[in-house]
């Protein structure tokens, strides 16, 4: 391989700020923050507002969202009381 063109990879630890949830891996990440481990490694700090452990995507608490034709439903129930129909509008 060649010299000078690898990025250089560091063990930094990342912190779900919603629940504390902490995981370390290799970044190359700039961090001003330090955090010390339970085991006395002091690693780099990347503080997120949402990982794995609380997106909706990953812990299957995510809503199911209407149809398309209930919003346009939804919409045409709450603007028919304008009185607009499809001839004045064009």
């Amino acid at each position: 391989m060649k010299d000078g063109i690898h990025p250089n990879y560091r063990e930094v630890c990342f912190v779900d700020l919603s629940n504390g949830f902490k995981f370390v891996t290799r970044s190359t990440v700039a961090t001003k923050e330090t955090v010390k481990m339970d085991d006395g490694r002091e690693l780099p700090l990347v503080k997120l507002e949402t990982t794995s452990e609380t997106h909706p995507f990953y812990t299957g608490t995510q809503k199911s969202v209407d149809s398309l034709g209930g919003r346009v439903e939804k919409f045409r129930n709450k603007f028919a009381s304008l009185g607009i129909n499809k001839k004045s509008a064009a």
